[in-house]
């Protein structure tokens, strides 16, 4: 396993493990690599790419479309079609390597030791069938139950969740359901066999702002009822502000930054994180000016620029020579467990922060 040491700037830390190194992780990503060969190029969707997560923990993943995340999450849970992707690395689930495993194998872990809920829960649900149909099938697949047994359990999963009236529900379709009640059924149907691990593909995604936080508190409410290890992928901040214990942020399939949340909102270290903040509304302060939106667009994931993928649309690029243009920054530890990949320094990075961004948010 590899390891990092941070740089003469930041003190000479000691060495320090990467985050995928936390011995009481559930699941461990060792440098995830998901390269798609197309007629253009191969598409790097994830770059090397280590994280972990514990027990009832829950890890944030965030960054803007196209960074990685989705494509991260469907690695884990194996979901890419046979083929269409080449994976390397090491996914780690309570220490079975998921990477080269035979489909058959992740299938049968696939909802009963792990669960997805995925961003659009009416393409994600099948119209032809009912909600309760659904719920039993991923029920009954890893339990030996009578489908009575299996009927009566996706009605309990149901009210665990909120549905009103639930036994009368069960037999409703997808359609019939409204964009929370449908996202309150696909939590239900992941949650149906207790897994281990639950990852939610922005679970509040075009919901209105009441029902994102029924769903917020229905996500934590059932993690701590069966301790499930947790990851919110998502591109909202304010989502992983109420949820994450830690954070991930992702740019151009890479990690860029890690840390506990309390850290990545109070003292971020990377110029693409405080981008994300400066565009995230604020309701606790008054506000006098615009949000701060980050320069250019995400780069093609065929084309990465040299060295640091952000130096397109960094403002701060120019102040390490041709670092950002020519090397790729390491991902290291700069102390209390908080990583990052920067060519900036220490000093830069505190000033910028204090003078420059923090007075602006």
């Amino acid at each position: 396993m590899t390891e990092f040491s941070e740089d003469s700037l930041d003190g000479g830390a000691a060495t320090r493990p990467e985050p995928s190194t936390k011995p009481d992780a559930f699941l461990e990503v060792r440098g995830l690599r998901v390269h798609f060969p197309t007629d253009d190029g191969v598409v790097k969707s994830v770059d090397d790419l280590s994280f972990s997560v514990a027990r009832g923990k829950t890890l944030g993943i965030v960054g803007e479309s196209g960074s990685g995340k989705s494509v991260t999450s469907l690695s884990v849970m194996g979901l890419h079609k046979a083929g269409t992707a080449k994976i390397t690395g090491e996914i780690l689930l309570d220490g079975q390597n998921l990477v080269g495993m035979g489909a058959e194998k992740v299938r049968a872990l696939r909802g009963k030791r792990m669960a997805m809920i995925f961003q659009d829960p009416l393409s994600a649900m099948h119209p032809f069938y009912t909600v309760g149909h659904q719920i039993i099938e991923a029920y009954r697949v890893h339990n030996k139950v009578t489908k009575a047994v299996a009927r009566k359990h996706a009605i309990d999963m149901l009210e665990k969740v909120g549905i009103p009236n639930p036994k009368g529900r069960v037999d409703d379709y997808p359609h019939q359901f409204s964009g929370g009640m449908r996202q309150r059924a696909m939590i239900a149907m992941a949650l149906s066999c207790d897994p281990e691990l639950l990852i939610a593909d922005e679970p509040t995604t075009a919901l209105d702002v009441t029902v994102q936080a029924q769903i917020l508190d229905l996500i934590r409410d059932l993690q701590q009822e069966f301790n499930s290890a947790v990851i919110i992928i998502t591109h909202d901040l304010g989502v992983v502000a109420e949820l994450a214990d830690d954070i991930m942020v992702m740019y151009a399939g890479r990690a860029v930054e890690y840390s506990t949340a309390e850290d990545i909102f109070n003292s971020p270290q990377h110029p693409y994180t405080w981008g994300l903040l400066g565009s995230m509304p604020r309701l606790d302060r008054d506000r006098t000016e615009r949000l701060l939106p980050i320069p250019g667009t995400p780069p093609s994931l065929i084309n990465v620029p040299d060295g640091c993928p952000f130096n397109p649309r960094c403002a701060y690029a120019n102040l390490n020579g041709d670092l950002s243009m020519t090397e790729r920054p390491e991902f290291r530890d700069i102390g209390g467990d908080h990583h990052i990949a920067c060519h900036l320094s220490a000093e830069n990075r505190v000033r910028i922060w204090d003078t420059e961004i923090r007075p602006k948010l």
